[in-house]
């Protein structure tokens, strides 16, 4: 039985201390699993382009490609970062759109991607949600990542 002055959980295993991510000396934001960049929560533009500006590789190119194409589309979009991730909104309405590097690629996340038609082609374990994959090398199709931005948009938004 452990003494009140322990500090040891009641089970007799001690939690594994996690490291926190620290910026490296040249300021430049942390890349987490898969070349995601560590970027703090935020709401508005610029940390949607802090976040885009971290991307690294081929993946910045893309990675602002999609955002523009928001922009575009959908004239009056909501940005913000959270969980390492550019969201996209409407006032009021929720998130219609998010993506995140992966190691192979970016995945952008419809929310209500069932309702789109037509259907993003890649299943998620939520049964309203859809992804695309942005692959190196692979010229996305902008008219239908368009259409489905401009249709997602359109729909009650997801709201954590």
């Amino acid at each position: 039985m452990a003494n009140s002055t322990s500090r040891t959980p009641a089970g007799g295993a001690r939690k594994p201390q996690r490291k926190a991510a620290t910026r490296p000396a040249t300021g430049k934001p942390v890349l987490l699993a898969g070349g995601n960049p560590q970027i703090p929560k935020g709401d508005g533009d610029a940390p949607v382009q802090a976040y885009l500006a971290a991307m690294p590789g081929w993946k910045q190119h893309a990675g602002r490609r999609l955002d523009a194409l928001v922009e575009r589309n959908v004239p009056d979009v909501n940005k913000a970062v959270r969980w390492n991730s550019p969201f996209y909104g409407r006032a009021g309405q929720g998130w219609f759109l998010s993506f995140h590097c992966m190691t192979r690629y970016i995945k952008v996340t419809f929310f209500r991607g069932m309702s789109l038609d037509p259907v993003p082609p890649v299943e998620s374990r939520d049964k309203d949600t859809r992804y695309f994959h942005i692959h190196e090398g692979e010229d996305f199709d902008e008219a239908l990542l368009a259409h489905w931005i401009r249709q997602a948009a359109a729909l009650p938004g997801w709201k954590p």
